[in-house]
């Protein structure tokens, strides 16, 4: 299948996501907004376009502006929805329900079932997540499945503090612990496993530090979008993964957006 049939779906997609630029997006309603994320991720999950099809428009300057603009969004409805969540678990009865009504949740179940087939998770192990966010639901997940304690570095102070509130709510403090800094919090942590946030940014500082902390040994996990799902967001290039030796990757299926990957430091 060519991917020209998405060519003036996705820039019309992207006009109306650029509308709401004109007001305060915060003040338009999610339900106006996700239809729109709907239709993207259903130009994403087209698993008959190849690679190489894919990069027609993902290459092409023409749609520069048009993935910027979706990008932008994907980026800004992902951060609404975990602060808007987060943010009715604290005001929850029953918060692991509320957790789950969140609208990646069973994505995540996914994402971290394919990773856990690059490392074997275990409570043995001790993973740093850099780019926790307001809802740490990669940790939560990694706790609840598999029993792995967890720290979360989360670069500002009160998306760090509204992380440890759900936490908390959870009963989750005691086993997911929340840090306020950036990669290089990493040197005043002791771990075994590191993974780094597919909207970490900016990637090549980012793991140029962490290729400075960890050893030859450590695996580093990381998150990229591959093949039409690059719509969604900037690939990690190999520029940015310089020094480190990718081992494996296994790629999404069904609705997950990521593609995981297993790369250790080289010397």
């Amino acid at each position: 299948m060519s991917c020209y049939m998405y060519w003036d779906r996705i820039k019309s997609i992207a006009d109306s996501f650029k509308s709401f630029d004109e007001d305060d997006p915060d003040e338009v309603p999610l339900e106006k907004i996700i239809p729109l994320l709907d239709s993207v991720e259903e130009i994403a999950h087209d698993n008959v376009i190849d690679f190489d099809s894919a990069k027609h428009i993902l290459d092409d300057k023409t749609m520069n502006e048009a993935l910027k603009v979706i990008r932008k969004f994907y980026v800004y409805l992902g951060a609404r929805l975990e602060t808007e969540n987060a943010q009715e678990i604290l005001n929850s009865s029953d918060p692991w329900v509320t957790l789950e009504s969140f609208h990646f949740y069973h994505r995540y179940i996914g994402l971290i079932e394919n990773e856990s087939k690059l490392v074997k998770f275990s409570p043995e192990q001790k993973l740093v997540f850099v780019g926790g966010g307001p809802l740490p639901l990669t940790l939560i997940l990694l706790n609840k499945l598999y029993q792995v304690p967890c720290v979360s570095i989360e670069i500002k102070p009160e998306v760090a503090e509204l992380s440890r509130q759900v936490l908390k709510k959870l009963g989750m403090d005691s086993q997911i612990e929340v840090r306020v800094g950036d990669e290089t919090t990493l040197n005043d942590i002791d771990y075994s496993v590191v993974m780094v946030a597919a909207l970490a940014e900016p990637k090549e500082r980012v793991f140029a530090n962490v290729w400075e902390t960890v050893d030859t040994r450590t695996p580093v996990l990381y998150r990229t979008y591959t093949g039409m799902r690059a719509i969604l967001y900037s690939p990690v290039t190999e520029k940015a993964t310089r020094g480190f030796h990718k081992e494996v990757m296994i790629l999404p299926t069904g609705k997950v957006n990521n593609t995981s990957v297993l790369i250790r430091k080289v010397v």
